[in-house]
């Protein structure tokens, strides 16, 4: 679970609805103040949203991204229906495409997808549908198959819960096990408050299955790296859903660009957002 530092959106950025050809998600979208350099899409992990992003979007309008930072189908402020079957990694995959699409609609340009967690697993899947929607795709705090045995456990435990309990009662039951990221007396005001409203609206069917796919997730980083995309890994130095150095492996299978941010975990876009954005610009722009 993510922790946004703050969530006072910068004044670059605005909250709306993005229309796409499979409905409407919420998103922030925060522009340059001139000609952008390109489009990013910040896609979120399991059980996040685009909160978790907030402090990387004044950064980047700054360096002249326009970056958008969207709720998935079922997740916090985007609707999603009580059926398990609209949560496949497919169909989330061809809900990412069509906000790309979406969102490249007036440039016709591809756009830099950065995927967080969960997250980056459903943008790798959609970049194996489509790669020639994307100028990019970074992968943040994301291995390359499932999540380490002990939080596969963990998942399991959350999973069976939501079976048989409302999503108050599971939470409550969360806060007693006090998972890693979770509120305490030095979250910021109003916080804590926000990480229980999201976890509400939060459709937990959507919980349930992409819980299942983080833990069944298979060893697809071949066929990424078939793809000859522009591919970034960052992580912080320590994670608790992925090892380190199997990321580490992941980015030399992948050549793709490696970074590691230190002082940070599971989330350096909400811990460590400044250095973060740093080598996210660093490599957007070497891309040109």
């Amino acid at each position: 679970m993510s922790r946004p530092p703050f969530l006072t959106l910068p004044a670059s950025a605005r909250a709306y609805r993005l229309r796409t050809a499979r409905g409407e998600f919420a998103v922030h979208d925060a522009r340059p103040a001139s000609a952008a350099r390109g489009t990013v899409l910040l896609v979120p992990g399991f059980t996040g949203s685009k909160e978790d992003f907030i402090a990387l979007l004044e950064p980047l309008a700054a360096a002249g991204f326009r970056a958008v930072a969207v709720d998935g189908r079922g997740q916090h402020e985007s609707p999603g229906p009580r059926k398990e079957a609209v949560y496949a990694q497919d169909e989330l995959a061809q809900d990412l495409l069509a906000q790309v699409t979406a969102l490249s609609a007036a440039t016709e340009d591809p756009v830099h997808v950065l995927g967080h967690s969960l997250g980056g697993l459903i943008s790798r899947t959609a970049a194996l549908r489509d790669p020639g929607a994307f100028a990019s795709l970074t992968i943040m705090s994301s291995g390359p198959a499932a999540i380490s045995a002990p939080q596969r456990a963990r998942i399991k435990l959350l999973i069976d819960a939501l079976t048989v309990m409302d999503m108050e009662s599971v939470w409550q039951a969360m806060r007693e096990l006090d998972p890693p990221e979770a509120a305490d007396e030095s979250t910021p005001p109003g916080v804590a408050e926000f990480l229980h409203q999201r976890w509400l609206g939060t459709v937990p069917e959507q919980l349930i299955v992409t819980g299942r796919q983080l833990s069944d997730e298979p060893d697809r980083v071949d066929e990424l790296a078939a793809l000859r995309l522009r591919v970034h890994v960052l992580s912080g130095e320590a994670d608790y859903a992925w090892p380190v150095p199997l990321m580490d492996e992941m980015a030399g299978r992948l050549a793709a660009r490696r970074t590691v941010i230190d002082g940070a975990g599971h989330s350096p876009n909400a811990e460590r957002a400044h250095p973060t954005a740093d080598a996210l610009i660093s490599f957007w722009r070497d891309i040109g």
